[in-house]
């Protein structure tokens, strides 16, 4: 007998306790909800106040130039794009095609000077962990090296190596492997 009502006991503790987490929870979630909608009715508002201010002298030279910096933007933007440099399995030393590419990079670092780079060093999947991010480095610090040579300052480059974390193609295949055997670059200002 005192057995079934410690039992009984149990279950209605546990039934209370749920209603407890289930309508607790619910009255967060609302209050969160009614946070957000008046940060978004207090945005709103601040935005259509903001359309209807008729623009200043100054606003309206800033709009006419705004579209000359957006199309020089979107230019160094697509001259920032740079092919990858592939590296043979378990090799760094770079191959032709690659220099010619690092070429091209020293040569748009040199115009615009106010630029860095980040080389990533990649490999394929082969290998352990840690042999790839050695090797992902070396072919990092090679790029790095050759763009020295090229006349670029070495404060100007910083190298990482992923190893095989970030791959380009996760097929299991030669040809998948073959293109996750990079260097990758990533230009931003200073």
């Amino acid at each position: 007998m005192k057995r079934s009502l410690a039992i009984i006991g149990i279950i209605g503790l546990i039934v209370c306790l749920s209603i407890m987490v289930m309508t607790g929870c619910a009255k967060k979630s609302a209050v969160k909800d009614q946070a957000i909608s008046a940060e978004e009715k207090g945005a709103a508002e601040k935005t259509a106040a903001k359309q209807e201010e008729p623009p200043a002298p100054a606003k309206e030279a800033e709009a006419k130039v705004a579209p000359e910096a957006e199309a020089k933007a979107a230019a160094a933007t697509e001259a920032m794009t740079f092919k990858n440099v592939l590296f043979d399995f378990d090799k760094f030393n770079l191959k032709p095609e690659g220099r010619d590419t690092l070429k091209q990079l020293a040569e748009w670092l040199t115009n615009n000077k106010n630029n860095i780079v980040l080389i990533e060093g990649n490999c394929d999947e082969r290998g352990t962990t840690e042999y790839n991010l050695a090797l992902g480095e070396r072919r990092a610090k090679e790029a790095m090296k050759y763009l020295v040579e090229l006349g670029i300052d070495g404060k100007r480059i910083k190298t990482i190596s992923y190893g095989k974390e970030r791959p380009l193609d996760p097929g299991h295949t030669e040809e998948a492997w073959a293109k996750n055997r990079r260097d990758h670059f990533v230009v931003t200002s200073k």
